[in-house]
């Protein structure tokens, strides 16, 4: 690979990196390439892109990302694959249904939103994550519920106050 192909896969990661917001290092050594198709179609049904590329070349990417995310250096060891994901726990929990068979793919390290982890032991936080669309569905039902409660109790309270109305005009009546 010349100087000029490296730049090239080098702009592409620094593009779904940024594009994507959250990338996952995986380590897939030792696996058949059976399963390295079969984890790559589970990552297209996941709306998860799969990318292998030299420790190097994913280095200097990382550095050409606004702020620093030098702490990923250190997992940067062995054969390394890229998973890249719109959602920050999506690639986690696809790892971890992988996981169910065997020990591969082990997690190196993961960018989540600027934020580093590093180490395999990672994975259940990862998973635990709530997405962007999950956090932002828990403030709208935190919010409604006080709504709810005001107009449930004024719609009980309006009928409560219809009745004795009604209770009143008929022993008027």
């Amino acid at each position: 690979m010349n100087r000029e192909e490296k730049h090239e896969v080098v702009s592409a990661l620094q593009e779904k990196m940024q594009e994507f917001g959250n990338f996952y290092i995986t380590d897939t050594s030792s696996l058949t390439v059976e399963k390295i198709n079969a984890i790559r179609r589970k990552c297209f049904e996941s709306g998860i892109e799969m990318q292998v590329a030299k420790n190097t070349l994913i280095k200097k990417a990382i550095e050409g990302l606004e702020g620093d995310a030098s702490e990923i250096f250190v997992a940067l060891k062995g054969q390394s694959a890229l998973l890249f994901s719109t959602v920050g726990n999506g690639p986690a929990k696809l790892i971890k249904a992988l996981r169910k068979g065997s020990d591969k793919p082990q997690l190196k390290a993961a960018y989540i939103d600027s934020t580093v982890f590093i180490g395999d032991n990672q994975l259940d936080t990862l998973v635990s994550l709530k997405s962007r669309e999950e956090l932002i569905g828990d403030i709208i039902g935190l919010l409604q519920s006080p709504a709810k409660n005001v107009i449930s109790a004024l719609q009980s309270g309006g009928n409560k106050i219809a009745g004795i109305v009604k209770t009143l005009q008929e022993r008027e009546g």
